[in-house]
């Protein structure tokens, strides 16, 4: 279904949030083509709306094949996240959750303390960012781990940890009581599952990790006890589709099962995973749940809400936000 102009009118005034997003995932193009405009002179091949990933392996090269020819330092960090959080605010993004790879602190021999206060500091007025150390489920090696230690501990403005990379590598020991220790610690707790690993993915890291907030989740739909296990814990998915589509987790949108989640009351949010890669945008994310699968702008700013619901935020912030949106919906 086309979306008509008061449609699109509505998605783009819709105050947002971003509650899934990896930073170097997001390195602005412009910034490789000032650098290197030689090399990198035309947007990428992999924007093409038809273009699919043929697998994670093939998806997590490219990506790291450009990103580490940009983030070589905190600065650039900061360069970089002063950009994309600019385009947040133009797209009525108030609210953002973003992971930077803790595997750079021992690629690059950087302090990852820094990079968070890089990120951090790039918001700008207006916009509520939040910053998380994404950790592989390899990580805990000889020098990382004692960082990955001091930083669910230590570090002050560290909102929380995301458990990232291949689903098909097993959860080490280490990784429950890294998550424990970052609970007693206040910090949010997310993990990937259910993306290419099976339904049983999630049910682990909801069991295991006590994970409330998990990284896509599409696959929970397989299993119908993984389903009933999100409800009963309240979980969130933090949803990206195009990324979905164009890794071919799901072969077409119209196919996505953020439908079927959110029709049985499973609390969703929309987010863009990694705009680099993907050539995204949130306000086509929103548009996509429009076009393919008839979401109506009630519940489009339903999983607006859901999204400032879950924000680490103060009170006022967030009933601000879901005021803002009521009065949107009721124009």
């Amino acid at each position: 279904m086309a979306l008509d102009s008061a449609d699109k009118a509505f998605i783009r005034a819709l105050p947002k949030t971003e509650t899934h997003l990896h930073v170097e995932g997001c390195l602005p193009w412009e910034l490789l083509h000032d650098l290197h405009p030689d090399e990198f002179p035309d947007p990428p091949h992999f924007w093409a709306n038809d273009f699919r990933y043929d697998s994670f392996e093939e998806f997590e090269r490219i990506l790291i094949e450009h990103a580490i020819r940009w983030f070589t330092t905190p600065d650039r960090y900061h360069e970089a996240a002063k950009v994309i959080f600019a385009r947040h605010l133009e797209q009525n993004v108030r609210y953002v959750e973003t992971s930077f790879h803790a595997g750079i602190i021992e690629l690059l021999g950087i302090s990852g303390e820094e990079v968070l206060e890089a990120i951090r500091s790039a918001a700008p007025v207006g916009l509520e960012g939040r910053v998380f150390l994404g950790i592989s489920r390899n990580a805990y090696t000889p020098l990382l781990g004692p960082i990955l230690e001091d930083a669910v501990e230590s570090w002050e403005n560290l909102s929380g940890i995301d458990l990232h990379g291949l689903e098909s590598l097993p959860m080490g020991d280490w990784i429950p009581k890294l998550w424990r220790k970052a609970a007693s610690s206040g910090r949010i707790l997310k993990a990937h599952a259910g993306e290419f690993g099976p339904a049983a993915n999630v049910r682990e890291v909801i069991e295991k990790l006590n994970v409330r907030r998990i990284q896509h989740g599409t696959r929970a739909l397989e299993d119908d006890t993984v389903v009933d296990l999100l409800k009963e814990v309240d979980a969130t998915l933090d949803l990206c589709p195009i990324s979905n589509l164009k890794l071919q987790v799901v072969s077409s949108m119209k196919e996505h099962p953020v439908r079927l989640f959110f029709d049985q009351g499973i609390r969703c949010t929309l987010s863009t995973d990694d705009t680099f890669s993907f050539g995204n945008s949130l306000t086509d994310e929103y548009e996509a749940l429009a076009e393919s699968l008839a979401f109506t702008t009630p519940e489009l700013a339903q999983i607006a809400k859901n999204g400032f619901e879950v924000a680490n935020v103060e009170d006022k912030f967030r009933k601000q936000a879901l005021i803002d949106i009521d009065q949107l919906v009721s124009v």
